[in-house]
């Protein structure tokens, strides 16, 4: 019996009508759904839900390939190895570590949606399609898979289904996934031996070959965060031949993303442009305060105020929040003027973050999932004030 008959008999007797979500959601992802509305006004459009994540994810897709050569260049360069950049030795290096993350995220996450579809008895929504690609791309390489299942789970539950979930959510469900890894992992998560392959100690071991003492894997962040000086160029930063997380790292590959995504409609480019003043006004201001010597090089603060207030935007995984999360268009802002106001805020409070905190120098995390919070508050008063202007002209054409 096909997927089409025991979907129908399902409906039409009535048996076993709780694993029709599950039935439903592959039936709708391998086939066009039939169902037709029959009453009330309704727009026809080619775009649906399913589609939308799609061609996110495949915004995504050069990222993702890109991070696996990465992944197996910086590997090498850490163990004091000469290889290419686009060899096959790189690339199955950053397969055979990618991957995984990867198939555990969807497997994982979508086992979730599945799960509660069935207790509630709605049907599954494609959200975690985008999700399960963006969780492998922000967490560091050698986590282990067991520890990335439990943030996953703990991300799709709290961070989604306890609202209702797809639509429903206040907080970006990666993100989610990410701060409980760093709160509830901090040493898997921060140092300078958590961003290359076999660069922490705990799995060196298991690296045929490998030269514990030559491995290093320090970020820019982190490196400007301890007072060092830069050690790559601003080209290798802004191609994203420097180590990070795995899709993190590329700002041009990011910017390239970020324009398909507005070309399709899908993203922002509201949210995108005003992040990124709001990045460039907080970085000037850092400038202009060592400029005028209220801050010396003894500080601890003075690495990352006096770098370049634009280096900012090719550095760390701003330029991969502001293009793929800020921009949800579940936990963003709805309304144009809010949206101006919560991608500039967005931008302004990631380098504060990362200046002022230097334990935690990636700030633009925390910097989403706080404006997440106050978007609809934004929206509130940014509606608000439209009224209340459309008020004020109504009683002057009255008088």
């Amino acid at each position: 019996m096909g997927l089409k008959e025991k979907l129908h008999n399902i409906k039409e007797q009535n048996k076993d009508k709780k694993w029709l979500p599950a039935f439903s959601a592959i039936h709708t992802f391998l086939y066009t759904p039939n169902e037709t509305t029959h009453s009330g006004g309704h727009v026809r459009a080619a775009d649906d839900l399913k589609r939308t994540m799609n061609m996110v994810v495949l915004a995504l897709v050069p990222c993702l390939i890109f991070g696996m050569f990465n992944t197996g260049y910086q590997h090498y360069a850490a163990i004091g190895e000469a290889v290419d950049f686009l060899s096959w030795d790189a690339f199955l290096i950053g397969l055979i570590k990618i991957l995984p993350l990867v198939i555990v995220s969807y497997v994982v996450g979508l086992g979730v949606e599945f799960i509660f579809a069935i207790i509630k008895g709605h049907e599954v929504e494609e959200g975690y399609l985008v999700t399960g690609m963006l969780v492998p791309l922000i967490v560091p390489v050698d986590i282990p898979l067991w520890m990335l299942s439990v943030a996953v789970i703990f991300g799709v539950v709290i961070g989604k289904e306890v609202f209702g979930g797809t639509g429903m959510n206040i907080l970006n469900p990666a993100l989610t996934i990410r701060a409980f890894l760093f709160f509830a992992y901090p040493t898997w998560m921060s140092g300078d031996k958590v961003w290359v392959h076999g660069a922490d100690p705990r799995v060196q071991n298991l690296i045929e070959g490998a030269k514990p003492d030559a491995i290093s894997g320090e970020t820019v962040l982190g490196a400007l965060a301890q007072g060092k000086e830069l050690a790559y160029s601003v080209s290798d930063m802004f191609f994203g031949f420097i180590p990070g997380s795995v899709g993190e790292t590329s700002t041009l590959l990011i910017l390239l993303a970020g324009l398909f995504l507005i070309f399709t409609k899908i993203g922002s480019w509201r949210i995108m442009l005003s992040a990124v003043i709001g990045a460039l006004v907080m970085g000037l201001i850092f400038n202009s305060v060592v400029s005028t010597g209220w801050i010396t090089e003894s500080s601890k603060f003075y690495t990352l105020m006096s770098t370049e207030f634009w280096h900012h935007l090719i550095i760390g995984g701003f330029a991969f929040g502001v293009v793929f999360m800020a921009t949800d268009p579940v936990t963003a802002s709805q309304t144009n003027k809010g949206k101006w106001i919560y991608g500039f805020l967005i931008g302004f409070i990631s380098i504060m973050i990362r200046v002022f905190n230097p334990a935690y120098p990636e700030g633009v995390m925390l910097a989403i999932l706080l404006m997440n919070v106050f978007a609809p508050t934004i929206d509130h008063y940014v509606v608000q004030g439209n009224v209340k202007k459309r008020m004020k002209r109504l009683k002057a054409k009255v008088a």
